[in-house]
C-alpha cells in the first residue's frame, strides 16, 4: 500500500504479517513439535498490530539495533521516528532454551496457539535505562515501569506470523483494521481526517476538541483503547457504550467512523503521544489530537509535554499533523465548553473536567454533572459503576 491510497504508512508500505492459508496448514503442522512461549495481554495486543500493519514497518518484534536507538533516540535503526520499543521478553531459563534461526510458537495465556516468531536474535537490556529513557522515571509505582520490572530480562527478536485474524470478542463490528480503514476513507472521498485517541469515557472536554478539529478535516476516526490498561481504568465495554452514545446523539453520522485500537496502554504520556500519532498514519490519518496530559498518568509529565515532543522530530519524516488543543473547560459565564483562548472567563468561573475526577465522582457514587459529561453518558456510566 502507497501513498496512492492516502496518506502514505510509516515507512512507506502497510505491513502484513497474517499467515497465508498455506503458511497456517503449515505451521498448524508443526505446532506440537515447536518450543512455546506464553505472551501476556500486551504482547498479544502487540503481535496483532504487527500483523495487521499497525505497527509498520516493524515485521517483528524488535532486535537490539531497533531497540537501543528507540530506547536512546526514539528513532528505529534505519532512521524513521520512532519512539516506544515493541518487545518480546522472557526469562533468561527460556531464551537458554531457545535457538536462534528456528521457529518459536506463541501462544495467550490459556496455551491457544496465535502465532510465530522467527528467532532472529536473543539480547539482555537494561530495564532502569529503559524505564528511565521511556517513562522518564525508575519509581515502580509507574505502571508502565512495573511492566518493564516484571518482564524477563531477555528480549526475543524476529519476524512474526499472526496464524488467523479473529473477530474481536466484544466488538466485532468496530474491529477495523488498517487496510479496512483506508479503504472506508477512500469510499467517503476522505482526504483529511483526523484521530482521536483515549482510555477514558468521553467528556464534554473530549468533545469539544473534537468537533474544533473536525472543523477542519473532511473527516473523524474515533479510536478508543482496547487493549490492556490499569485495573481502576474504566472498562472497555463501557467505554465503547458511551462513544456509541454520542455518536447517536451528538456527532454528524456521516462524518465519522468509530473502530477499536488494539493497543495496550503504556502510559509513556510523550513518547506514548508520538506513538499513538504513527499508530493512527499507519491507519490513514492525517491529524492526531493532541490535548491535556496525552498517555499520562499521576504527575510524571507535565501538561502539554506531548505537544512539546512533536517538535524535536523532523515533521516530514513523522509524517501525520499533530492538532494540540489547550485544557478546554466548561465556562460558567458563557455556559458552554471553551479554553483560554476563546473564553473571557475568570479563573473561578471554569469548570476543569477530567477522566479522573469521573471515575473519583462516580466511585463516590454522585451522578456527573451536564458540565462534565451528557446527561445520556453520565446515566450508562452510572448504571455499569451501579450508582
Amino acid at each position: 500500500m502507497s501513498d496512492r491510497d492516502g496518506i502514505a504508512p510509516h515507512g512507506g508500505q502497510l505491513i502484513n504479517r497474517i499467515a497465508t492459508p498455506q503458511e497456517r496448514e503449515e505451521f498448524l503442522s508443526k505446532a506440537e513439535f515447536l518450543p512455546r512461549v506464553q505472551l501476556d495481554e500486551r504482547a498479544v495486543s502487540d503481535l496483532q498490530l504487527i500483523a495487521i500493519g499497525g505497527f509498520s514497518p516493524l515485521t517483528g518484534f524488535m532486535g537490539k539495533a531497533d531497540y537501543d536507538r528507540v530506547v536512546s533516540e526514539m528513532h528505529l535503526a534505519n532512521g524513521l521516528p520512532w519512539s516506544i520499543p515493541v518487545t518480546l521478553s522472557v526469562t533468561e531459563e527460556i531464551a537458554d532454551s531457545l535457538k536462534e534461526g528456528t521457529l518459536v510458537r506463541l501462544d495467550d495465556t490459556t496455551g491457544r496457539f496465535l502465532g510465530i516468531l522467527h528467532l532472529a536474535e536473543k539480547y539482555a537490556y537494561d530495564k532502569i535505562h529503559e524505564a528511565i529513557n521511556v517513562y522518564r522515571t525508575d519509581e515502580e509505582k509507574h505502571p508502565g515501569v512495573a511492566v518493564v520490572y516484571r518482564q524477563g530480562n531477555v528480549n526475543l527478536a524476529g519476524d512474526v506470523w499472526l496464524l488467523e485474524r479473529e473477530a474481536h470478542p466484544l466488538f466485532p463490528t468496530y474491529q477495523i483494521d488498517p487496510a479496512a480503514s483506508r479503504q472506508m476513507f477512500r469510499e467517503k472521498g476522505w482526504q483529511t481526517i483526523v484521530a482521536f485517541q483515549t482510555r477514558n469515557p468521553i467528556h464534554r472536554a473530549h468533545e469539544y476538541i473534537i468537533k474544533c478539529a473536525l472543523e477542519t478535516v473532511n473527516g473523524l476516526f474515533l479510536h478508543p483503547l482496547v487493549g490492556a490498561t490499569k485495573e481502576d481504568d474504566i472498562a472497555a465495554d463501557i467505554r465503547m457504550r458511551c462513544y456509541e452514545i454520542m455518536l447517536e446523539h451528538y456527532f454528524p453520522r456521516n462524518q465519522v467512523i468509530l473502530g477499536i485500537n488494539p493497543s495496550a496502554m503504556r502510559y509513556a504520556g510523550p513518547r506514548e503521544a508520538i506513538f499513538h500519532a504513527l499508530l493512527r498514519k499507519n491507519y490513514g490519518c492525517t491529524h492526531f489530537i493532541v490535548g491535556r496530559d496525552h498517555a499520562g498518568v499521576g504527575d510524571y509529565y507535565g501538561t502539554y509535554d506531548a505537544q512539546s515532543i512533536f517538535d524535536e522530530f523532523d515533521a516530514a519524516a513523522l509524517g501525520i499533523t499533530p492538532m494540540k488543543f489547550e485544557h478546554a473547560f466548561y465556562c460558567t459565564r458563557t455556559q458552554g465548553m471553551a479554553t483560554t483562548k476563546t473564553s473571557p472567563s475568570m479563573p473561578e468561573e471554569r469548570i476543569h473536567l477530567s477522566g479522573t475526577k469521573v471515575r473519583e465522582m462516580l466511585r463516590r457514587g454522585e451522578l456527573p454533572p451536564p458540565e462534565f459529561s451528557r446527561p445520556e453518558v453520565a446515566a450508562e456510566l452510572a448504571k455499569a459503576m451501579k450508582v
